[in-house]
C-alpha cells in the first residue's frame, strides 16, 4: 500500500470509536521511505502506537565507509537517533486530543553511545530504520484522524526528511562522528599492550554540573596528567594526544573531601562506554571489562563460591556454595567480587565510602584483639595482590580514611583540588615509617629483660609480631568454582506470555517478580534494564535446562549477539526501546534474582 490508501483509511474512520485504528496496521510507501504501523494502542490513554520508519540505503545515501565497522555503525546510528530526538520533540504534542494525543517519542539518548533498537543500519545494504511511538488523536474516545494525518504526513515526513538522508548533513560532520568513534577503539584495543587498564585525556572534563546531571560543569578544572603516569597516543584521526595512563596492578586514589577522588573514579567506571564529543568524556577510556564493586545490604546470594573471603563460619554454612536471601554488607561484597570474575572482569573499581568496612581492611589492633582464627572473613587487603597475581584482575580503589592499602599499592595518586599528583614514593616511605613505629611501641607491653633492643623488632620479632596480631599466614585460595547452574523450569518455557516491566535504573520485574538494581552503578540507561529483561526471559525459555551452566548460557548468548544483534534474542519484531549492555550487567542481574531463577551447584542439581 501506498500513502494515497493510508489516507482513504484514515478518512473512513474519522469520528469512529478509538478501536478502528487497528485497520491502519501496515507498511505504506511515502516514495522516500516506508513507513510501517506496527502496534496500534487500544486507548488514547494507553501505552502510544509503534511505528516504524525504513530509508531504503540508496535513497538514504550515507557513504559506507561511515559504518563499515561495529562501532563506526554504531557512533552513526547514534548520531542519527539524536537529531530525530531533536526534531520529533518540536512536533510532539501539536496534534490535540485526549490522554496521549499528539505525542510523538523516539529514544532521546544520554551522554553515552550505546548500540538501540531505536535507530538501526544495515551494515551489508545500508538501510536505515527508526523506531519511533505515536499517540493516535481522538476526542475522548472518538477517532480524530485529521490530527493523525498531520502527524503523519506533515510532522513526521519532516522528521524524516531532516535526519535520515545523508544530503542533510554536512559531509565534515558525519566524518567527525565516525572518526572519534575510531579513536576511542583505537585507545580501548591498545590499552592491553600498552600495560593499562584506563586512559584520561589531557583536557578532560570529568566533573558534572550536578548529581544528577551527565553533563559537563562549567568552568571546571580540565584533567592533567601527573608527568610520571603521561603517557602519549598516536590516534588514527586525532592524531597524538597525551594523558593519564593507569598501568595494570593496584592503583590507589587518596585526598582530601571534595578534591575529585570519586569523580576520578565516576568517570573511569563509565569509561567502558565511549562518550560523545563535548562530553568532556570522550577520552576517557577503561578497560571494557572493568567492574564497579561495591557493598550491598540485603541481596540475595545464590550458591556462590565466597570462600576466597569468608570460610569457616560458626554455623558451618558452605561457603563454597554459599547461600542467603538478605546478605550483610561483607558478604554481599564478597560474593559481588566472586560473580565479577566469573563474568570476565580485568579491573575492579572501588570506593571505600560504598564498601564494606570489615570486607576491606582489619587494622593490627583489631586483629590483635580478634585473632584471624576467630575472624571467618579474609579483607581484601590479603586478597588483593592475589587478584592481579594469580587472576589479572588490576584494582583502582579510592581512599579517604584509611592508609592500609598504601604498602599494597603499586601507584598512589592524590587528587588536590581536582588535579592528580604521584605520591606513591612518599606515601609508602610514610607508611614504612608508621608501621616501624608501630612497632616499637608495642614494646610497652614487653618484660624489662627484652626492652633493650626494640629497634631489633624489625628483623628478629617480625614473625611473632606477625603472630600477636592474628598471625596466620593467608593461604592462596583454591580453584574457584563456577559450575553453577539455572534449575529447569518446565511452566516458565510453555509460556512465552511473560509480562516485562522496567522501573527506571532501579530494577525491572519478570512475571511480577522484582529483581534490584539499584547498585549496579554501570548501567546509564533504562532501556539497558529493558533489554536485560528481555534477555533472561530468553534464558529461561530457551537456555535453561538444568545442565547447562549460567557461564555457558551468557556466553553462547553473547556469541549469538556479535553475529545477529538483538534478534538473538528477540522474537518477532524488535520492540525501539533495547540498548546494548555488557555481560557482566546481565550476569549482575541473574545474581540479584531471587524467586524468579532457582541457581544450584551443579553437583547438587
Amino acid at each position: 500500500m501506498n500513502k494515497n490508501d493510508l489516507q482513504e483509511i484514515l478518512r473512513k474512520i474519522d469520528h469512529k470509536g478509538y478501536p478502528a485504528y487497528k485497520d491502519m496496521k501496515g507498511k505504506y510507501d511515502f516514495t522516500d521511505y516506508t513507513l510501517s504501523i506496527d502496534q496500534v494502542q487500544g486507548d488514547p490513554f494507553a501505552s502510544p502506537s509503534k511505528l516504524s520508519v525504513l530509508v531504503d540505503g540508496k535513497k538514504a545515501g550515507f557513504d559506507k565507509s561511515l559504518y563499515d565497522t561495529k562501532d563506526k555503525r554504531k557512533a552513526l546510528e547514534d548520531h542519527l537517533l539524536r537529531n530525530m530526538a531533536r526534531q520529533v520533540k518540536d512536533y510532539s504534542f501539536r496534534a490535540k486530543g485526549s490522554g496521549k494525543s499528539g505525542l510523538i517519542s523516539v529514544t532521546n539518548p544520554g551522554q553515552e553511545i550505546l548500540e538501540r533498537t531505536a535507530c538501526q543500519i544495515n551494515s551489508d545494504n545500508g538501510n536505515v530504520v527508526v523506531r519511533l511511538e505515536v499517540g493516535f488523536p481522538a476526542n475522548g474516545r472518538t477517532i480524530n484522524s485529521k490530527e493523525l494525518e498531520k502527524i503523519l504526513f506533515d510532522f513526521l515526513h519532516a522528521c524524516v526528511k531532516k535526519t535520515l538522508f545523508s544530503k542533510s548533513y554536512k559531509p565534515e560532520s558525519l566524518k567527525r562522528v565516525v572518526d572519534l568513534a575510531v579513536d576511542q577503539r583505537f585507545i580501548r584495543d591498545n590499552l592491553d599492550n600498552m600495560g593499562l587498564v584506563a586512559f584520561v585525556a589531557n583536557g578532560s572534563i570529568l566533573p558534572r554540573r550536578s548529581g544528577v546531571s551527565q553533563v559537563a560543569m562549567k568552568d571546571a578544572v580540565a584533567f592533567t596528567s601527573p608527568e610520571s603516569l603521561e603517557v602519549t597516543m598516536e590516534l588514527p584521526n586525532a592524531g597524538s594526544i597525551k594523558g593519564m595512563g593507569i598501568p595494570k596492578g593496584i592503583t590507589l586514589i587518596v585526598g582530601g573531601g571534595y578534591h575529585g577522588k570519586s569523580t576520578l573514579l565516576k568517570a573511569l567506571e563509565l569509561g567502558v562506554y565511549d562518550h560523545i564529543a563535548g562530553d568532556g568524556r570522550e577520552y576517557v577510556i577503561t578497560d571494557e571489562s572493568a567492574v564497579k564493586l561495591r557493598a550491598e545490604d540485603g541481596r540475595s546470594i545464590q550458591n556462590t563460591d565466597i570462600s576466597m573471603f569468608i570460610r569457616n563460619l560458626p554455623n558451618k554454612k558452605d561457603t563454597k556454595s554459599f547461600y542467603t536471601e538478605d546478605a550483610s554488607g561483607s558478604t554481599s561484597q564478597a560474593a559481588n567480587t566472586i560473580e565479577a570474575i566469573e563474568a570476565g572482569a580485568k579491573v575492579f573499581l572501588m570506593d571505600e565510602d560504598t564498601s564494606a568496612t570489615n570486607f576491606m581492611i582489619r587494622d593490627e589492633l583489631m586483629q590483635k584483639v580478634v585473632t584471624r582464627d576467630m575472624e571467618p572473613i579474609i579483607p581484601f587487603i590479603d586478597r588483593v595482590e592475589e587478584l592481579y597475581d594469580d587472576y589479572g584482575i588490576s584494582t583502582i580503589l579510592v581512599a579517604g580514611s584509611s592508609g592500609s592499602y598504601f604498602n599494597k599499592a603499586d601507584n598512589i595518586i592524590q587528587m588536590m583540588e581536582y588535579e592528580p599528583y604521584v605520591i606513591t614514593e612518599m606515601a609508602k616511605r610514610e607508611a614504612e615509617d608508621f608501621r616501624r613505629q608501630s612497632e616499637v611501641n608495642a614494646c610497652d607491653d614487653m618484660p624489662d629483660d627484652k626492652d633493650k633492643s626494640c629497634g631489633d623488632i624489625t628483623d628478629s620479632m617480625e614473625e611473632s609480631m606477625k603472630e600477636t596480631i592474628g598471625g596466620k599466614r593467608i593461604k592462596k585460595c583454591e580453584n574457584l568454582s563456577f559450575d553453577r547452574v539455572v534449575r529447569h523450569d518446565a511452566a516458565f518455557a510453555k509460556n512465552d506470555r511473560i509480562k516485562l516491566k522496567t522501573m527506571g535504573l532501579d530494577g525491572i520485574s519478570v512475571n511480577k517478580e522484582n529483581v534490584d538494581l539499584r547498585y549496579m552503578e554501570q548501567l546509564v540507561d533504562s532501556e539497558q534494564l529493558n533489554t536485560i529483561a528481555q534477555m533472561i526471559k530468553y534464558l529461561k525459555i530457551s537456555s535453561w535446562n538444568g545442565k547447562v551452566t549460567v557461564s555457558e548460557a551468557v556466553e553462547q548468548l553473547y556469541n549469538r549477539i556479535e553475529k545477529q544483534r538483538f534478534e538473538a534474542f528477540i522474537k518477532g519484531g524488535l520492540p525501539g526501546n533495547l540498548a546494548y549492555v555488557r555481560k557482566q550487567e546481565l550476569y549482575g542481574a541473574i545474581n540479584r534474582c531471587r524467586g524468579l531463577i532457582h541457581i544450584t551447584d551443579i553437583n547438587k542439581n
